[in-house]
């Protein structure tokens, strides 16, 4: 029986060796010789090479010209969400005074009728608008784009 199992486990260290084998010389192959070269030695057998140079290519530099870079780089955001906000105004209020809120209650803000709403995208302030209704939906129309340096002073003010 133990000539059984001795001969067993030969046969299964020479199917390992014989696939390692053939891993190795798949790599040496599908390598180019410069790269094969400057990874490891010629007499450090291919397991022993780091992982790195086996799994990870090499980082290549491909600039393109500042106004194509520009159009790849907005390309790789345009699927993030975001959360639009539409702000008719606040208020501040106790805790004893929202739990005495019930249905038909009436919470009054700091906005004013007839003046624009702030629309907000992750929390910060890039529009203000008027409420619209299209086909009985409600909508927004921007009157009034905030730029980068109004923000800047808007949260100077603040």
């Amino acid at each position: 029986m133990t000539d059984n199992t001795s001969s067993s486990n030969a046969v299964a260290e020479d199917d390992w060796a014989a696939a390692l084998a053939e891993q190795t010389l798949a790599e040496q192959t599908a390598a180019a010789p410069a790269a094969a070269s400057a990874a490891a030695p010629a007499t450090m057998p291919a397991a022993a090479a780091p992982a790195g140079t086996q799994v990870f290519q090499p980082l290549e530099d491909h600039r393109a010209p500042p106004s194509v870079a520009s159009a790849l780089d907005i390309s790789r955001v345009l699927d993030v969400p975001v959360q639009l906000t539409a702000e008719i105004g606040r208020t501040r209020i106790t805790i004893k005074n929202l739990l005495q809120l019930s249905q038909g209650s009436v919470v009054e803000l700091d906005g004013l009728a007839g003046q624009p709403l702030d629309v907000l995208i992750n929390g910060y302030l890039i529009a203000q608008g008027e409420v619209v209704v299209v086909n009985d939906k409600y909508g927004i129309r921007l009157t009034d784009i905030i730029t980068p340096s109004e923000r800047m002073q808007k949260l100077a003010r603040a």
